[in-house]
C-alpha cells in the first residue's frame, strides 16, 4: 500500500512546527483572482499585475504614491463634523461619526494636504471612502474649499481625488450647498489662472459628480472607475429604455466626451507632473 507511505525521506516536517502563513502576506485580485505578494502589489501602485485591475485605495496610499517621498503637510486635519439638524435614525448621526472616526482613523471623508510631486508643489484633497462612504457634508466641502484657498494664496496647483457615493444625507441641505461652496472656489481658482486637475476614481457619484469632480481644467480617472450621477437602475426606470454596455464605465464616460483622459496608477504621477509643467 505505497499510496499511503512515502518512499523517500523528502522533507517532513510535524504537525505541532507547521505555521500558517501571515495574513497580508499575500493579495488575490477580485477581478481575476490572481495572487501576488502584497510588497509587489504596493509597489505595483496597488494594481493587479495580471489584469491591472486598480484596487481601491484611501488618502494614505495616494499621498504614499503622489508626493516625494511621502513628505507633506496635512491642512486642517482637525475638523470633525457636527449634527446641525439633530438627525437621529436607528444609528444617531454622532454616535456613527465617532464609531467610524474610531475605526478608521480618519476625522472625516476628506484629506488635505500640500508638499512636492517630483519637485511641482501642489495641494491635494484626496477623499476616503471608509469613512461614511465618502459622503460630502459640511466637513468635506469646508475642506476642500480651505485647501482651494491654500492654493489661491501660494498660487499652486490644485488636485482634487474623488470616490464618494455623493451628498451626506444625515446632513441633508447642508451637504448639498457644498456643491456650490465648492463650485464658487473653484471659479476664483479658474479667474487666478491656477490649474486645477480633478481625478476621479471608483465610485464617483451623486453630489460630488454634480459640482467638483466634473468642474476640473482636465477631467482624468483611472481604467474601470464608475463614474455617473444617479443609479443605472434611477436612470433606467426614469427613460424607460435598457441602458447601452459599460455604462457610467470610465471607458464609456471617456467615449462620450466628459473625460479628458484615463491614466493608469501606476503612471499618475509622471502623468500630472508632465502636465503641470507643460501648463506652467
Amino acid at each position: 500500500m505505497s499510496w499511503f507511505k512515502r518512499k523517500s525521506p523528502g522533507i517532513s516536517t510535524p504537525t505541532e512546527m507547521k505555521r500558517e502563513a501571515p495574513d497580508g502576506l499575500w493579495y488575490q485580485c477580485p477581478a481575476c483572482k490572481h495572487i501576488m505578494h502584497t510588497r509587489e502589489h504596493k509597489l505595483s501602485a496597488y494594481t493587479c499585475s495580471a489584469c491591472n485591475y486598480h484596487e481601491k485605495i484611501g488618502s494614505d496610499a495616494y499621498f504614499s504614491i503622489l508626493f516625494d517621498d511621502n513628505q507633506f503637510t496635512e491642512l486642517d486635519s482637525n475638523l470633525r463634523s457636527a449634527d446641525p439638524l439633530q438627525f437621529t435614525d436607528t444609528k444617531k448621526y454622532p454616535a456613527r461619526v465617532r464609531a467610524t472616526i474610531q475605526k478608521t482613523g480618519l476625522n472625516d471623508a476628506v484629506r488635505v494636504a500640500h508638499g512636492r510631486m517630483d519637485g511641482v508643489e501642489l495641494t491635494i484633497a484626496c477623499m476616503d471612502f471608509n469613512f461614511i462612504g465618502g459622503s460630502m457634508g459640511s466637513v468635506v466641502g469646508e475642506k476642500i474649499a480651505r485647501g482651494i484657498t491654500h492654493s489661491l494664496q501660494h498660487k499652486i496647483p490644485f488636485l482634487m481625488i474623488s470616490r464618494s457615493g455623493g451628498a451626506r444625507m444625515m446632513e441633508a441641505g447642508f451637504s448639498l450647498m457644498q456643491m456650490a461652496k465648492t463650485s464658487a472656489k473653484l471659479a476664483l481658482l479658474s479667474e487666478a489662472k491656477i490649474p486645477y486637475i480633478s481625478l476621479l476614481t471608483d465610485p464617483t457619484t451623486g453630489g460630488v459628480t454634480a459640482s467638483y469632480a466634473m468642474l476640473g481644467d482636465f477631467n482624468i480617472s483611472e481604467p474601470g472607475a464608475l463614474i455617473g450621477f444617479a443609479g443605472p437602475r434611477v436612470i433606467r426606470e426614469t427613460i424607460g429604455k435598457d441602458l447601452p454596455k459599460g455604462f457610467q464605465s470610465a471607458e464609456f464616460v471617456l467615449a462620450h466626451g466628459f473625460l479628458d483622459f484615463i491614466v493608469d496608477r501606476k503612471d499618475l504621477k509622471d502623468k500630472l507632473t508632465s502636465l503641470l509643467r507643460m501648463l506652467q
